[in-house]
């Protein structure tokens, strides 16, 4: 089988193939290691979701997070167990690659897919799916998992429909070791002044990732918003070594996850948390049962049983990754409305820091804390109605 995208999603996916005796071959259009505009924060469910044997290479441990709103009002945290973890997305991307390889994967980077072909001349039969690369090789395969991120070619073909497309611009400054001990162990995050927008300060070392989301259609304001971030910060005499955009994008609750014997995983499926718009964890949690559910298909023997197999995939995506997101989708709507209400409840309200701090660490999640908890549930709809 063949996996497009060598990231988080698709190194997964390699990973549980080659593990389930799959012969898997992983495609990367870039060479690595290769720089991923990312905050590189490791909440619990990503550390979960690890291959077995992965270190993370962590460059910081966070125990505080600053709370601001539009930089007023800030308001420190702080956590004696550890909330989450900060990398660097070529250091742990390689990581996942080197565990797949490991598990039997190989590797092939430089190989740019140009489309994936189920029927025609290319095709010699109705079990095997054609790979095309940009270059005209033709690769043959049982099963194909597209992981090839948000402007995803494998995405196309299954047909995703995407219901949220959002703009993160991203600053990587290194800083004076005075400044960077001023960030160590501790995060800002600053509800922004476009609806929906918020920033962020990641202390890895030596360097600070600063970055800001907001929807895409405001890029000048989202600018803007950095800009002026940067320059509140007292950072804005430093140089930094990169600075980059990204869009990320939302799948919607109807939007396909397969086509006949492709399945697509990851930013290539939409799949991330539309409020806080992380998306490593999905990346891991929906590569690793794609890759599961790929190895099935590969060895299907007729169409009836492959898509029997994809829809098995599917339910396991929407039923669990998908209640997570019809949460965060909520919250993000809430957010985009009444983003000082968000502020007040998080810096004032000790049971909201507490359940935020359990979602950091993994111990619960959105949608685990809107079903097994009644006042939640029921804080939830009344901020749906005000909203």
């Amino acid at each position: 089988m063949v996996v497009v995208g060598a990231g988080p999603a698709g190194a997964s996916a390699a990973h549980a193939a080659a593990v389930a005796g799959r012969r898997v071959l992983l495609l990367e259009k870039a060479e690595l290691p290769r720089y991923k505009t990312c905050g590189g924060g490791i909440i619990g469910p990503t550390r979960d979701a690890l291959p077995p044997g992965v270190e993370l290479p962590l460059r910081d441990r966070v125990h505080a997070v600053t709370f601001s709103l539009d930089g007023r009002f800030a308001r420190t945290r702080r956590s004696r167990r550890m909330l989450f973890g900060l990398v660097n997305r070529p250091e742990f991307d390689q990581a996942l690659v080197a565990a797949a390889q490991k598990a039997g994967a190989e590797l092939r980077t430089g190989a740019s897919v140009s489309r994936v072909e189920q029927h025609g001349p290319a095709v010699p039969d109705r079990r095997t799916v054609a790979v095309v690369l940009s270059g005209g090789e033709t690769i043959l395969a049982r099963a194909v998992v597209g992981a090839d991120g948000s402007a995803s070619r494998i995405g196309a073909h299954v047909g995703v429909k995407l219901d949220q497309v959002d703009l993160g611009l991203e600053a990587e400054i290194p800083v004076p070791a005075t400044v960077a001990q001023d960030w160590a162990g501790r995060v800002l995050i600053d509800w922004g002044p476009l609806p929906g927008s918020y920033g962020w300060v990641f202390p890895k070392g030596d360097t600070l990732t600063v970055g800001v989301i907001a929807a895409r259609g405001e890029g000048a304001a989202t600018k803007r918003y950095l800009e002026d971030f940067i320059a509140r910060l007292g950072l804005a005499g430093f140089e930094p070594a990169v600075s980059s955009g990204h869009l990320t994008r939302c799948r919607a609750d109807d939007s396909p996850l397969s086509r006949g014997r492709v399945l697509v995983c990851g930013d290539a499926a939409g799949l991330l948390e539309p409020w806080t718009r992380e998306g490593i964890s999905y990346a891991l949690r929906s590569g690793r049962l794609a890759g599961q559910w790929a190895a099935r298909i590969a060895e299907a023997g007729d169409a009836v049983d492959a898509r029997r197999q994809a829809l098995n995939y599917a339910f396991a995506v929407t039923s669990g990754l998908g209640a997570e997101m019809g949460v965060g989708r909520r919250l993000h709507q809430v957010f985009s409305q009444r983003p000082k209400l968000l502020h007040a409840t998080l810096t004032g309200f000790r049971p909201a820091w507490s359940t935020f701090a359990q979602i950091t660490r993994g111990t619960t999640t959105l949608a685990g804390i809107v079903r097994t908890h009644p006042l939640a549930r029921r804080a939830l709809g009344a901020l749906d109605r005000r909203g």
